[in-house]
């Protein structure tokens, strides 16, 4: 202010002293013309008066103007000449441009808005988001949250007019109060462009049959029209999208289309595997499927390739008959209707088992876990791997919760063996023991979040997975080893499988033997569900090898408690969509109740009508659901979707800080979604 005020007076000095030296020439003037003519005095003066005021108006312009160009315009003065100019300018920008209150009412547009939107129509004292999709305060918002060197566009985009904009809000003061300048850039032709590239891009797929082979043993003659067929079915489908389809091994091809189908095969959820699955070979005989892996990835072809065979890989170890999708961000499944093939041979056990050997040899301790809440399977498992881990000389170590009361008679039945005096350790003494070459073989779950010490599964390098549930996803760090088998009645089938072909006869001690034994008894029901040749076969091992099936069913034995705990589930069961039981026990249980969830929902399916069955149990403010399916409905595809996983005929699911209500509302939902996909 104070600056102001001398600029202000320093100006009016001037110009009086410009006055004062110009008055008094004139004076110096009228003087001389006065001494040396005889002119009238009152005519020079009035003439002079004149020439005065002329000189005087013509002094202070120049006066000005020299003052304007060499020392610059007074802010006051060319403020309105800048607001002029810019509101000249904003008139004839192209972009459109609209302003708007701080509560989004429409003030003022320039013409380029009126031509994109209707010229009829008078947006003045309307709201901004009576126009476009998104509000002022959304603009603000995505304006101000780039940082200043961000490569992507700020503000927001907003469809108007049938047009897409990326709108950017400047917020502005005038006379005490705020506006916002919103400037529209028209991206309607730059979205088109982007969609068709996208459209257009290479998707990769692969593709492989899956169980030819199996069903070549039975109907051999019937082999190659089957697969003429399928590849018929296959060849059709790719034309009908103008894409490739090659044959590139026996039964494997690989696809490549066009991205702008891919949401056509979702949307039909894949109908190509049901279309395959009609194919069969021989009257009764089971079904031809198919297992695709689809890369959605943008990028380079190779990454793309790589990516597919990736999901290729996981729907074989989920099961096959399915297609597995990966995108940026997630992995998408779709099918896994039909049950997993049981396979005969038993090569890749010994491949597994001389690669687990391997790395065994060169680690300086083996960890071994589970997943939480062990059962004999679990636990069987463990024990298995520990035998082979002390057949290669290496120190090695269960992490196991020892106070569970589920698996006190497995872990006594060995405790007796003096190996295994100090093999049990829980979690925290578990993570002493890690050290850089620590060989960690996780058992019975592929799941991280299910893992029974995940804080040591998070910092170990070389990870070895074995189990027979589908697997469900990526790991954050790659396993060394993967094999998981949906086909397997059990992950104690497993283990037997890499035992017979690892060990010498006699390598097992009978005490390991009958763990091992009870695991597949408790996930084959006594041989009653899912069994195949290679779950006998992996029996007729154990029982060569010491184990008594008489003193297996010990461990089956129930308590009365036991017995009450199932009891609370009968009195609380309801149907759901006919097919569907559900039984429930809200009462706060406790880890003994998750057996009896499990047993429960084994029960409900000697209901009849009753296709699967869910065992819903409170423990500690988390909701356990146990499912069971009777063959004909994917139980695992169901708990998927809120959370869980498994296989087939048997899966479960955990479901944290909700009630009983809530749970059964989700769960209900996950059927829905199920049977409507299906």
């Amino acid at each position: 202010m104070n600056g102001k005020r001398d600029k202000k007076n320093r100006t009016v000095s001037s110009r009086l002293l410009l006055t004062i030296i110009t008055a008094s020439l004139f004076i110096i003037l009228y003087a001389l013309i006065m001494r040396f003519s005889e002119l009238d005095a009152l005519v020079v003066g009035a003439v002079m008066l004149a020439c005065f005021l002329l000189a005087e108006f013509v002094s202070q312009r120049l006066y000005n103007f020299f003052s304007f160009r060499l020392a610059g315009a007074d802010e006051e003065q060319i403020s309105p000449i800048l607001g002029n100019i810019t509101l000249d300018f904003i008139l004839k920008l192209y972009l459109p441009v609209v302003i708007c209150d701080e509560s989004g009412k429409i003030i003022w547009y320039n013409s380029a808005f009126m031509r994109a939107a209707n010229p009829r129509e008078v947006l003045y004292a309307k709201y901004i988001d009576g126009v476009c999709s998104v509000n002022i305060a959304k603009i603000l918002e995505d304006t101000n949250s780039q940082p200043e060197d961000a490569d992507a566009e700020d503000g927001v985009e907003a469809e108007a007019y049938d047009h897409v904009f990326r709108i950017k809000g400047y917020k502005i003061t005038a006379q005490g109060k705020n506006y916002v300048t919103t400037v529209w850039n028209d991206r309607t032709k730059l979205r088109a462009l982007q969609k068709r590239i996208a459209d257009e891009e290479t998707i990769i797929a692969y593709i492989m049959i899956d169980n030819l082979d199996e069903l070549m043993q039975f109907v051999q003659e019937k082999y190659r029209s089957a697969s003429a067929e399928v590849e018929a079915i296959l060849k059709k489908w790719a034309d009908s999208v103008g894409g490739i389809l090659k044959e590139y091994e026996r039964d494997k091809f690989i696809f490549m289309f066009e991205a702008r189908y891919l949401d056509e095969f979702i949307e039909k959820k894949f109908e190509i595997l049901d279309r395959i699955r009609e194919v069969r070979i021989g009257e009764g005989s089971m079904p031809v499927t198919v297992s695709i892996g689809i890369s959605r990835q943008h990028g380079r072809l190779a990454d793309k390739d790589r990516d597919a065979h990736a999901s290729l890989d996981l729907a074989l170890q989920r099961g096959g008959d399915q297609v597995v999708v990966k995108n940026a961000h997630n992995t998408e499944f779709y099918g896994g209707r039909t049950k997993t093939v049981q396979k005969r041979t038993k090569v890749r056990a010994r491949v597994i088992a001389n690669e687990l050997t391997m790395h065994m040899a060169k680690s300086p301790n083996v960890l071994i876990m589970g997943h939480r809440n062990p059962d004999f399977d679990s636990i069987g498992a463990c024990v298995g791997i520990a035998r082979l881990a002390m057949f290669c000389g290496v120190k090695v170590n269960i992490v196991v919760n020892q106070n569970d009361p589920s698996i006190k008679a497995a872990t006594a039945r060995v405790a007796a063996l003096p190996e295994y005096s100090d093999i049990f350790v829980d979690n925290l003494i578990g993570q002493d023991m890690i050290h850089s070459d620590t060989l960690l073989v996780i058992v019975d779950v592929n799941n991280p979040e299910q893992f029974a010490a995940p804080d040591i599964a998070d910092n170990v390098d070389k990870i070895v997975i074995i189990d027979h549930h589908r697997k469900t996803g990526d790991y954050k760090r790659r396993p060394v080893i993967t094999y998981i088998e949906p086909s397997a009645s059990s992950a104690c089938e497993l283990i037997s499988e890499i035992l017979e072909q690892a060990l010498p006869i006699g390598g097992l001690h009978r005490e390991e033997a009958d763990v091992l034994y009870a695991g597949m008894l408790l996930d084959t029901k006594q041989f009653s569900r899912n069994t195949g040749v290679r779950t006998f076969s992996a029996a007729l091992y154990l029982r060569s090898e010491g184990a008594n099936p008489a003193e297996v069913q010990y461990f089956f034995k129930a308590g009365l408690d036991d017995f009450m705990r199932e009891a609370r589930f009968a009195m609380n069961v309801v149907t759901y969509r006919q097919i569907f039981a559900i039984a429930m026990s809200d009462a706060d249980g406790t880890p003994p109740d998750r057996i009896a969830a499990a047993k429960a929902a084994d029960k409900l399916l000697g209901v009849s009508g009753v296709m699967a069955s869910f065992a819903l149990v409170n423990i500690d403010g988390s909701i356990h659901i146990s499912a069971r399916s009777a063959g004909n409905v994917n139980v695992q595809l169901i708990l998927e979707k809120i959370g869980g996983g498994g296989y087939y005929e048997a899966a479960g699911a955990l479901l944290k800080n909700v009630s009983m209500t809530a749970a059964l509302q989700s769960l209900k939902g996950a059927i829905d979604e199920y049977m409507n996909a299906n």
